[in-house]
């Protein structure tokens, strides 16, 4: 039988202290978060690198002391990025693993680099700088992803295409006019991805567990050695707040459930009874037993990975619902669904931004669909207003019109002037000219509007703008 000695000497030495018995081996496996948060061991080094440059600098380290930690974990790293870093569950975390690292290597010194820290601030730390990080690499990909969209979009300025409501013909549009509302969608999830980076971009070191530290510790240095715009200004906050990966997890749902949308829109649209657009092979796969098959499985499984971001949004809401303040082992839970969040959006607007780039538009096939479906009716009764016919009769007056062609079986276009005329007396041969979608869709030219003149002048300054982004990242 281990004598009680040998028993002690197998306790987690970063807080064994007050334990006579070492932790139950289900239980080590059960609570052991280095599985999943080895992945911020890069921003973990950062973080005591800057830690400990402030500890030298108020006088805990001495300058060869700091040296020395700053040489062992520049090495932990090196290890870390060759994968010949062996990982401790025993150890609990990437925090622990580090520090324990350090100290095999350097001895007594590694020791003295948790003073005036906890694992508490030092996580917050760790994930807010992991954050910012990927923050700024998903921008990039939103903004990609937009130049592909509007680039497309002045090509297809002139392209026109059947408007919608309810999935039924409603008014022409140009096929640009409707890229740049994806567009619009981008831009304002760009917006909400940027205001989203003002909260992660707060530094919580030197919080400790939640009260602070008696060390004289300037937080400031620290703040501008690891990047940070501001200092988490209420240390209870700093390490129990996670506002910041809701939002980011917010921003996502709503970025996919865009994305989910355009998905729908290419379905549909690559399909046989649409063809409006054809998706290139190397974004499709085919059926095992239906040869004819080109199936849509980029957009499918951007639309069905859109649910497991929610399931993520949920998942780290219901986890702070109810913790009181302040650090809570909860909290460990947090991770996961970030880490997922952000692989998922990554990868869908990365290859969406490929997959974008390369669409074939049939121009035929979507002209041939706005002439379907009295699409310039809206137009006719405008025109009638016109003529000082007020709104709800030319309403009522055009719907029979419509009735009337519908019966025929052919366009409002194909109507004579006299069967018009029957109608309503005010209709003069200029009808025809808005009667034709060319016509409808031309007339619409106002700041907003899908007059292809306004939609090539809105392309180009959308194209300006990201270029511009673009530049300044």
């Amino acid at each position: 039988m281990a004598d009680k000695t040998d028993e002690t000497n197998n306790l987690n030495k970063s807080w064994g202290g007050r334990f006579s018995k070492k932790t139950d081996k289900l239980v080590r496996d059960f609570s052991a978060s280095i599985d999943f948060d080895k992945h911020l061991a890069k921003k973990d080094i950062e973080g005591s690198i800057a830690h400990s440059s402030m500890l030298e600098k108020i006088g805990v380290l001495t300058v060869k002391e700091k040296t020395l930690i700053h040489d062992a974990l520049a090495e932990i790293e090196a290890s870390i990025f060759e994968q010949s870093f062996k990982w401790d569950k025993d150890l609990e975390d990437v925090h622990m693993n580090i520090e324990a690292a350090l100290t095999n290597k350097i001895g007594e010194i590694g020791k003295k680099l948790h003073t005036a820290r906890s694992r508490n601030d030092q996580v917050a730390t760790d994930v807010r700088l992991w954050l910012k990080e990927k923050i700024s690499n998903i921008e990039l990909l939103l903004t990609y992803l937009r130049q592909q969209i509007v680039e497309l979009s002045i090509l297809e300025y002139k392209t026109i295409m059947p408007g919608f409501t309810h999935l039924q013909v409603a008014q022409p549009i140009t096929f640009g006019h409707h890229l740049l509302a994806w567009n619009e969608m981008l831009k304002r999830d760009q917006e909400r991805l940027s205001d989203c980076l003002k909260r992660v971009d707060y530094n919580p070191l030197g919080s400790a567990a939640l009260a602070g530290t008696g060390f004289k510790i300037d937080r400031e240095q620290t703040t501008n050695l690891l990047g940070f715009s501001k200092i988490c200004a209420n240390s209870i906050d700093a390490v129990s707040d996670r506002d910041f990966i809701i939002e980011f997890c917010s921003f996502s749902s709503i970025c996919m459930m865009h994305l989910s949308r355009i998905s729908e829109e290419l379905i549909i649209w690559s399909s046989s009874q649409f063809a409006f657009v054809s998706l290139d092979d190397s974004f499709c796969t085919g059926s095992s037993i239906m040869p004819q098959k080109k199936n849509p499985d980029i957009p499918e499984l951007v639309r069905g990975k859109t649910g497991r971001i929610y399931g993520q949004l949920m998942s780290v809401l219901t986890l702070m619902k109810s913790q009181p303040l302040a650090y809570n082992r909860d909290n460990q839970e947090d991770k996961e669904p970030l880490f997922d969040t952000v692989k998922t959006i990554s990868q869908c607007l990365e290859i969406f931004g490929k997959l974008m780039g390369n669409i074939e538009v049939n121009r035929e096939n979507m002209m041939k669909a706005a002439n379907m479906g009295y699409s310039t009716a809206t137009d006719l009764a405008d025109y009638l207003v016109k003529k000082s016919i007020p709104f709800r009769d030319a309403h009522k007056i055009v719907g029979e019109i419509v009735n009337h062609a519908s019966n025929k079986g052919c366009m409002l276009s194909d109507l004579k002037l006299e069967t018009l005329k029957r109608y309503c007396e005010h209709i003069t041969k200029d009808v025809f000219e808005i009667l034709s979608v060319e016509g409808s869709v031309k007339s619409r030219n106002h700041l907003g509007g899908t007059a292809p003149d306004q939609v090539y002048e809105a392309g180009m300054r959308e194209l300006i703008l990201i270029k511009e982004k673009i530049t300044k990242s």
